[in-house]
């Protein structure tokens, strides 16, 4: 049976240095802290990796992170995968649970979790199943 968990959450997000030979400069590094209230109550710690364009309102990122605390009462830990990209300013984003990622009473957990925001507040629906 899926089920939705909807809430708000705050995210940080730090710029990294650029490690000198390594990559391309024109791909920023971020450091992601999230905190998220509602249905899941957790913490979370990523990293992204983003890349402009010369068209104005256009990019990519992709980025993972784990998430620590409670989905619905029950605990655990798992991983979320993102990829997103911005054509012209019109955004299309994915963010998936890494299979066999959960742990504790999220082991089996699969799903997607949406994104909106409004107003400058983050929003997340987050539609998942469990065994």
């Amino acid at each position: 049976m899926t089920t939705h968990a909807r809430g708000t959450f705050e995210v940080k997000m730090t710029p990294q240095p650029a490690q000198e030979g390594v990559g391309d400069p024109g791909i920023g590094r971020m450091a992601l802290d999230k905190q998220f209230q509602g249905d899941l109550e957790a913490t979370s710690k990523g990293q992204m990796l983003a890349a402009g364009t010369d068209v104005s309102g256009s990019a990519g990122y992709v980025a993972l992170d784990r998430v620590s605390g409670t989905l619905h009462g029950r605990s655990g830990t798992f991983a979320l995968q993102h990829s997103g990209t911005m054509t012209r300013g019109t955004p299309q984003l994915s963010i998936t649970v890494i299979p066999d990622s959960g742990t504790g009473e999220l082991l089996g957990l699969a799903g997607t979790l949406a994104i909106t925001i409004t107003d400058g507040q983050h929003f997340y629906d987050f539609e998942y199943t469990l065994p």
